[in-house]
Parts: structure tokens; sequence; C-alpha cells
């Protein structure tokens, strides 16, 4: 393939909007790398339509093809690790930002980028959980980390109807915690329900300010949402518990009080995806292919094409999105 079609944001000077434009395109237009792939899906996440729809700086140089994600399969190597043919998934390093992204028919990255897809896992699938369902992933393997099993109690995940909460959601309950699920979309319940959330949330309830300490709810906490949520959260956790911070779009300021550390000994911790090793990515695309089945996310994803990705954005935007949208490069 001499040319393949790819998604390209331009912009002018730093006040314009950024304009998407789909163009045919040849490897010479994307960022260097030892390994390129043919790709077969990408995904639309929060941090590709802010750069899209210009809501957020996530994009310095231009022209550039948003997505943060693609999986295909290998067409050229200079990596020892990577032959053609193989399947392997991108997510993080920067990609989409200031490295060519996945929303093209080839990308073409640094090996170290990329990591084998378990066997069992078809690129669609990987997709269907893309960054937010790694990050999802992450969350789970820092509760299960901290020592926080099924048995010790409930565990919350805020945010649920998302992208990162929904395969927490559904992780948590595959390994048999009791996962009671925030939203405030009402219409989201028997989606989480089935899922396996045990128990639906009000986000409503989270956002009154909270106590130093409140009465305690939870062995562990998924916070995808951050602001008001995770003070309310921190203070609710019980004793020698954990809460793991991945979201911020409910605000970066956290006003709460030293007790729920040094007087019930909880733990927060931080999850990034972005920058996450080696080993954590492949243990996470792992166990997603081994706990969560690609039925169970049917009902979660939304399936477009490259031609559609601009107002799938504004609609992620403007909070009218359920679970993931999977793009299929060659639609």
């Amino acid at each position: 393939m001499s040319q393949f079609r790819a998604l390209r944001l331009h912009r002018e000077d730093a006040d314009q909007v950024p304009v998407l434009q789909l163009e045919m395109l040849s490897v010479d237009a994307l960022s260097p790398g030892n390994v390129i792939l043919a790709c077969d899906y990408s995904s639309l996440n929060y941090k590709d339509a802010l750069a899209i729809t210009g809501k957020g700086k996530v994009i310095r140089t231009f022209p550039m093809i948003p997505g943060i994600d693609a999986a295909g399969s290998v067409t050229e190597s200079d990596d020892p690790q990577f032959r053609p043919g193989d399947r392997v998934v991108l997510t993080g390093h920067g990609v989409g930002e200031n490295h060519t992204g996945g929303m093209a028919q080839r990308v073409r990255v640094p090996g170290s980028y990329l990591v084998h897809l378990p066997t069992t896992l078809s690129t669609r699938h990987a997709m269907q959980f893309g960054t937010g369902g790694l990050t999802g992933m992450l969350c789970v393997m820092a509760l299960i980390d901290a020592g926080v099993k099924p048995v010790d109690g409930s565990v919350l995940v805020t945010g649920a109807s998302g992208g990162v909460g929904t395969v927490a959601t559904a992780i948590l309950a595959s390994l048999g915690y009791t996962v009671h699920a925030v939203t405030g979309r009402a219409a989201e319940a028997d989606r989480l329900i089935n899922l396996g959330a045990s128990v639906i949330e009000s986000r409503a309830d989270f956002h009154a300010p909270a106590k130093p300490l409140e009465s305690t709810r939870w062995a562990g906490v998924v916070d995808t949402v951050g602001g008001a949520v995770l003070a309310k959260v921190l203070s609710q956790t019980q004793y020698g518990g954990t809460v793991v911070a991945t979201g911020n779009a409910g605000g970066i300021q956290l006003e709460t009080t030293v007790f729920p550390f040094i007087l019930r000994n909880i733990r927060l911790q931080g999850v990034d995806s972005v920058q996450a090793s080696q080993e954590a990515r492949e243990r996470a695309w792992r166990l997603l292919a081994e706990h969560l089945p690609e039925r169970l996310m049917e009902s979660s994803v939304e399936v477009i094409g490259l031609d559609e990705v601009g107002q799938a954005a504004v609609r992620l935007i403007n909070n009218q999105v359920s679970g993931r949208i999977v793009i299929d490069v060659n639609r």
C-alpha cells in the first residue's frame, strides 16, 4: 500500500480551532519508528476528543494524526522483538499527541511502544479496551497488589459509565468483588448491572462536601473523577483500604485532611497508563484477555468509521457517549 487513508489535524495559529481532514498519505508523513503496522482499529478516547475539538491543548505540533490507540499487524520491522504478521497493540507513549497516531491505516512507531496481543484477543477486542481499558485494568491491578480482596468488603468505581470505569467495573465483578458503580445517568444502570455491578450509586451523593471522616463503606475505590468526589471517597474508605486515582474530570484540586491516612491507614495510589512499564502493560493485556470476554463488552461499544470521528468527538466532550467508541480505520 503506497498510500493509505488517515485523519490529520491542521492548525495555522495557536488561536485557531484545529481542522480535521480525511487524507491520503504515504509513510513519509508518519513519525519515525522501526516498526510499521497495518492498523485494523483505533479508538476514540477523551484525550483524542479534546485534541480534535480544540478543547484541550493536547497537540502542540501540526499537522498531526490523532489517536492514542491502535491495534493491527506488523508489516515491516527492524526490531528483533517483532516480525511481519505479529498482532500488536499500541497505547500511550505520546502517540496521537507528539507522535503520529492510530487514526490511520498505517502506523509507524518504535518497537518499544508495542505489546504482543494475547492469542485469544482480536484487534477489535483490544480496541474495545484501548487506553481506557488498559487504565481500568491497571487500576484493578493496583487494588490487587495493595492486598484488597473480595472478602474485605465492597469496592466503589466512580465514573463507571466511562471507558475506564466500565472496564474496572466488569473486571472487578469477574474477580468476585462486590462492585458499587457510581453514575449520573439513570439510563446506564441496566448496562452496568449487566457488566457485573451489584449496586448503582447516584453521582449526586458524592458531590456534597466531605467531612474529615465519614462512615466507612469501601475496602477499595477506583476513582476516575477526582476533585470533590475523590475527597468524599477518601473519607469513606475503611481501615487499611486503598483508593486508586486516575482521572480529573471533576477537577484537579483535592481538598481533604490527613485523617484518612493517619487514623485509618489508607493508601492513595495514582495510576498512569501513558508511561506504564512494559511488564505492567503485558500483565494488564493478559488479564484483560483472561477475564473480560468480547461478548460482555459488545453492549458497551460503538463502532464508527474515520469519517464519523469528528462528530463522535463532539458527543464525547458533551458527555453524550457511554462506554467505548471503536474506530474501524478501513470502513
